[in-house]
C-alpha cells in the first residue's frame, strides 16, 4: 500500500507543537516521499531493462524498487506513530476523541477502526473524531473525512457533523447521532470533589494511554504484514 498521494495537508498538528516536532515529522515524510522517488526511477528503469532483454538487470532492479518501497512504508509507519501520538498524548484530547490530523487518509482509516475496536471492547458508547476543515488541504477539500464518514456507513454506525465542521460525533452503538449534552464542569451542581477530580482525571489519562497504545500495537502487526507480503511480490 502507498500512501505518499493521499495526504491530509500540510498543518499535521492541532495545537502548538515545538519546533522539534514539527521538524521529526516533516523528517519522516520527506525521507518516505525520497524512497518513493527512489522505488519509481528503479521500476521504470526495470520496464526499460526487460524491454531491451536483460532480464537479469531488470529482475535486480525490481528487487531494489521492492527495498526502496519498504523503506517508504517504515517512514510513513514511523511518521503515523509519531503524529498520533502528538495529538492524542494526555491532556491535548479528551478519552473520547481520537484526533487524526497529519495522517494520511489509509493510515487514517486503519488508526479509526482499531480505535472504535476499543471503544466498544470497554463500553464507550460514542466517539468524537478530530478530522480538520480541509483548510490545510489542496483546495481545501476535507480528505479524512469522506474517509470517516465511509468508514462508519461499513460499520453501520451513525455519524454528524459536529458545530465545529472539523470534527465528527460517532454513535457506537447503532443507535442515531444525537450529541448528549455539554457536561458542565466537576465542581458544578453537586459533582464530586476536588480529591473525585484528580481521580478521575488520573484514571482518564491512564485509559488514554492504554488507547493509544492498543491502536498503535494493533497496527504494527498490519503494516508488517504488508511488508512481507510486499517482499513476496515477484515483477
Amino acid at each position: 500500500m502507498s500512501f505518499e498521494m493521499s495526504h491530509l495537508g500540510s498543518r499535521a498538528f492541532n495545537h502548538d507543537q515545538s519546533g522539534d516536532s514539527e521538524a521529526e515529522y516533516d523528517r519522516l515524510r520527506n525521507l518516505a516521499r525520497q524512497e518513493a522517488s527512489k522505488r519509481g526511477d528503479c521500476f521504470h528503469r526495470s520496464k526499460e531493462a526487460y524491454s531491451s532483454g536483460d532480464g537479469a538487470g531488470a529482475k535486480q532492479l525490481s528487487e531494489e524498487g521492492k527495498a526502496h518501497g519498504r523503506k517508504m512504508e517504515e517512514y510513513n509507519r514511523q511518521a503515523s506513530e509519531f503524529i498520533f501520538r502528538e495529538n492524542n498524548a494526555n491532556g491535548r484530547v479528551a478519552a473520547d476523541t481520537i484526533d487524526l490530523h497529519g495522517q494520511f487518509v489509509e493510515e487514517a482509516e486503519e488508526i479509526l477502526e482499531e480505535r472504535i475496536k476499543y471503544a466498544k471492547a470497554h463500553g464507550q458508547n460514542h466517539l468524537h473524531v478530530i478530522v480538520g476543515k480541509g483548510n490545510h488541504s489542496t483546495h481545501h477539500v476535507q480528505k479524512i473525512k469522506p474517509r470517516v464518514e465511509q468508514v462508519c456507513r461499513e460499520l453501520g454506525l451513525q455519524y454528524a457533523t459536529e458545530d465545529n465542521a472539523g470534527r465528527i460525533y460517532v454513535n457506537l452503538t447503532g443507535g442515531e447521532a444525537v450529541m448528549p449534552p455539554a457536561h458542565h464542569a466537576p465542581h458544578q451542581g453537586g459533582y464530586p470533589g476536588q480529591q473525585g477530580q484528580h481521580h478521575q482525571q488520573h484514571h482518564q489519562q491512564q485509559q488514554q494511554g492504554d488507547q493509544i497504545e492498543q491502536v498503535v500495537n494493533a497496527l504494527l502487526p498490519r503494516v508488517l504484514r504488508k511488508l512481507e507480503k510486499a517482499c513476496c511480490v515477484v515483477m
